[in-house]
């Protein structure tokens, strides 16, 4: 038979709802704090309590210094109940050992009440929290706890409360205590008190939980509520559509003689609900969401600004399609999105004659409806002095009001197109960059960038652009801007444009793979990267001729031919290197002060060599020996450009090498001796 603890044990997991595993860690803390303040112990000293969960008896173990003589029970404990815990353990060292008081469960009864009290509501707290977090938005059941002027408080699952305030009730819905009461969870806070858990019978997400409810259609997916707008307490829109062929959306959430929308409209005390068929034509869309109203005539203007729906009705659906204080117009408004303007056939007739008459921008339309308008105007006196009016004049009236309007939107629809394509036309053609580059970069006189700035509020190259190829006369019409400075502004932007590159031609130039062993090409910069003239390739080609004519100039070519091929083919350079005696070495003296400071730097192994980065200098006129004439030196100086050497130290035959590189054979270097140039 169990005892008195294990039956209180169960009693609480299950009053509270708690797992074990929390409740057991609760009642194990409280120990470990009762046991501190009954023998006064440190909180850096190491405690633990263990419970049994059967029988109820709670040991307690702390943490001791084994010593040879006790002086403090506390934090001591000798040698021999030591070796009781740990055979190895010895003087000096900390060991964890029973340390429960002989009176310890009066003890611990008296002072862990309130902790364990304590614990178990923080528990209680975290486990309401979790629960209800993940219910958010969803319709929570609760009972009526008690009832003031600002809210209503709801008993709710896991012993949690929720609070209903004024705003978030129905108007003129009253509750009782006790009473059950279902309420959308709409949000969850956390407070020192524990979660702070707001209901709502009013949000318009209270009314779609209710149709996913009660509608099948709608919880499958067979019906999709596409917008809710809702006045709580009064009347409430909602427009559906089909997402599966062949299904009634207004006849699946109104069911068999109204049974299912019946039931909702009770669950909302009373508040009436119209249920639309959404169209994706805002015209059709707008007159069914004015229901009951019957609508003759929708005329929407969208211009960029506020989107408005000119509505006309007959006269006797008026005021049913404003509603009581504007309730239907305003419902329609949020639900369709659009700003409602609702106009009968008489005063919707009234106004297109007036515009008619005095409005310059219906000229058009008065040429084309002259013969009608004395009929029209003879109908409106006829209603004026109160004699009947006939269905055929109504229509009469409403196919004129039709006839303008619909020319009218359908006009402006054209010019607003082609003021999109003709915009659309002005941008093309400007780089994105030009954006980006202030008006000052044009380089225009003062006086002209202030009259742009000032006038047309142009603040960049690319706003300036877009001007002029949008219409160039707004420019040309400010005051003090005249063909002269129409030509600057034109051939500056020209410029501007050119140099610009798009974005769609601009390359990433692919890194140059470098093999290993191998002296890496030198990255060409975009001088280098220019197309060099002839004249000068012909020079630079009469050079290595005439230095190749003499018989030690003969030999020094051959030797940098080959010391080529070991450069572009280097598992071949054991074969062709030639042997160090017959290399001929430049004579020390002859070697420039650049070139001995570069032999003294240059690492002494081959693989060092071939990694070490070519070290660019700027070539000067070449010797009296190869200096062209004067006619080809006036002919060439305006096409002069940027050469380049690499020097490099070849320890195995003791020389200097110079190379020099071209357009013409960009894979490899030409080299001369040193006698060659001078730098």
């Amino acid at each position: 038979m169990k005892n008195d603890f294990a039956l209180a044990f169960k009693q609480i997991l299950e009053d509270r709802g708690l797992p074990q595993e929390v409740v057991l860690a609760a009642i194990e803390d409280a120990m470990v704090s009762a046991y501190r303040r009954a023998v006064h112990a440190s909180n850096a000293q190491h405690v633990e309590a263990r419970i049994d969960s059967e029988t109820g008896e709670v040991a307690i173990f702390a943490e001791k210094e084994v010593v040879d003589d006790v002086q403090d029970e506390r934090t001591e404990v000798v040698l021999a109940e030591a070796k009781a815990v740990d055979e190895e353990t010895d003087y000096g060292e900390m060991v964890i050992v029973d340390s429960t008081p002989a009176d310890f469960g009066r003890v611990a009864a008296q002072t862990a009440r309130q902790v364990i009290q304590q614990r178990i509501r923080e528990a209680e707290r975290d486990a309401q929290l979790k629960y209800y977090a993940n219910q958010v938005g969803d319709i929570v059941n609760g009972v009526v706890q008690a009832i003031n002027a600002k809210q209503i408080s709801l008993g709710l699952d896991l012993k949690a409360e929720g609070i209903m305030p004024r705003r978030h009730q129905i108007p003129r819905e009253f509750f009782r205590v006790h009473d059950r009461v279902r309420a959308l969870l709409l949000e969850v806070q956390e407070s020192n008190r524990g979660p702070k858990i707001i209901l709502s019978r009013a949000h318009p997400d209270f009314l779609r939980r209710l149709l996913e409810n009660e509608v099948p259609e709608i919880y499958h997916g067979m019906v999709e509520i596409r917008s809710i707008s809702r006045e709580p307490g009064q009347r409430s829109k909602v427009a559906v559509a089909a997402l599966q062929a062949g299904v009634d959306p207004v006849g699946a959430c109104v069911g068999i003689r109204g049974v299912r929308i019946q039931a909702i409209v009770r669950e909302l005390n009373d508040e009436k609900i119209d249920v639309i068929e959404w169209n994706p034509d805002p015209e059709a869309y707008i007159a069914k969401a004015l229901s009951p109203a019957r609508v003759l005539n929708v005329f929407l203007e969208d211009n960029g600004g506020p989107k408005t729906a000119t509505v006309v009705v007959p006269e006797d659906q008026l005021s049913l399609a404003i509603g009581r204080d504007g309730q239907n117009a305003r419902l329609t408004a949020k639900l369709t999105g659009w700003r409602i303007d609702i106009k009968s056939l008489i005063e919707a007739t009234s106004e297109v004659l007036f515009k008619l008459k005095n409005n310059a921008d219906y000229a058009d339309y008065f040429e084309q409806e002259k013969d009608f308008i004395p009929q029209i105007e003879a109908l409106m006196r006829k209603k004026a002095e109160g004699r009947p009016i006939t269905p055929e004049d109504y229509q009469e009236m409403q196919a004129f009001t039709e006839r303008v309007e619909l020319d009218r939107i359908k006009s402006e629809r054209v010019e607003q197109k082609e003021v999109e394509e003709r915009t659309k036309a002005a941008q093309e053609g400007i780089p994105q960059s030009a954006y980006e580059l202030p008006l000052a970069t044009l380089g225009l006189p003062t006086r002209v960038e202030n009259l742009l700035v000032g006038n047309i509020e142009v603040e960049t190259v690319g706003d300036l652009a877009f001007r002029m190829n949008y219409g160039p006369e707004e420019i040309n019409s400010i005051a003090g801007i005249g063909p002269k400075a129409m030509e600057q502004i034109e051939s500056s932007l020209e410029l501007m444009i050119s140099s610009l590159p798009e974005p769609e031609e601009i390359v990433e130039e692919e890194p140059v793979a470098v093999e290993a062993e191998v002296a890496p090409e030198e990255v060409e910069t975009p001088e280098v990267e220019d197309v060099v003239e002839v004249a000068e390739e012909e020079q630079l080609e009469k050079v290595v001729e005439d230095a190749a004519e003499e018989p030690e100039a003969v030999a020094a070519v051959e030797e940098i031919e080959e010391v080529t091929e070991v450069v572009e083919a280097p598992e071949e350079v054991v074969e062709d290197t030639p042997e160090p005696e017959e290399a001929e070495a430049v004579p020390a003296e002859e070697i420039p002060a650049e070139a001995e400071s570069a032999q003294e730097e240059t690492p002494q192994s081959m693989e060092e060599i071939f990694q070490l980065k070519p070290e660019m200098l700027d070539i000067a006129e070449p010797t009296k020996e190869d200096e062209p004439s004067f006619e080809e030196e006036e002919e060439d100086k305006s096409k002069k450009r940027k050469k380049y050497v690499e020097i490099e130290y070849d320890p195995d035959r003791d020389v200097t090498i110079y190379r020099k590189k071209h357009k013409k054979d960009s894979k490899g270097w030409d080299d001369w001796d040193d006698d060659e140039w001078d730098f």
